[in-house]
């Protein structure tokens, strides 16, 4: 084979790496490795259809709740807990800004905050804790067992670390975008630029 054409092929398939090494960052599933540092966790290949699904929950004020009181408008999902020391609340801060800059746009959203902790996180934690945030975002717990599904519905990922002192939760930290139907349209990732996230609830809500 001639040497041009091997350096031909040699860049083509250089360019399609880079192109598939995008999409997997795109659209992988970033999680904390850790007591809140982000880390990077492998792009899935379970198909963006089966993101999302059936669950049931106990909201902050105490109300039992399902996937379907959500359906009818899009809505944020987010998986994390109150003794989170980085992650959770940045995130949270992060996500009372977005809905600040959408105005009266973000009263079309639900926003979930959906604990990993169930064991301590009671909706009296929950709403104790949101008390910092945009009174739109609404926190979720249950069971053990109503956790591990919504977790599993969510291909999200949660694991109790033991600590010194007591116990920490390493789980997913992206955002998940779902659309007024509750099928997965997209992710926030951790520490994405306010513009870009911006723009990709603008486009969900126009959906």
């Amino acid at each position: 084979m001639p040497i041009l054409k091997i350096i031909r092929y040699g860049a083509w398939a250089a360019v399609a790496l880079l192109t598939f090494a995008a999409a997997a960052i795109t659209l992988g599933w970033w999680r904390v490795d850790g007591p809140g540092r982000p880390g990077s966790g492998a792009a899935m290949s379970t198909p963006l259809a089966d993101v999302g699904g059936p669950f049931t929950s106990t909201d902050h004020t105490g109300r039992k709740v399902s996937q379907a009181d959500y359906l009818g408008k899009p809505t944020l999902v987010f998986f994390g807990f109150t003794h989170c020391p980085e992650v959770c609340p940045t995130t949270l801060f992060e996500l009372t800004t977005l809905l600040g800059k959408l105005g009266l746009e973000a009263d079309k959203l639900n926003v979930l905050f959906v604990s990993v902790d169930p064991e301590r996180d009671t909706p009296e934690q929950l709403s104790l804790y949101l008390q910092s945030f945009d009174p739109r975002i609404t926190g979720l717990s249950g069971t053990q067992a109503e956790v591990d599904a919504a977790l599993k519905a969510y291909k999200a990922y949660a694991k109790r670390i033991p600590t010194q002192d007591d116990y920490t939760m390493d789980h997913t930290a992206s955002v998940y975008l779902m659309d007024a139907e509750g099928r997965f349209r997209s992710l926030i990732d951790y520490h994405e630029e306010q513009d870009s996230a911006l723009a990709k609830v603008k486009l969900l809500l126009k959906r």
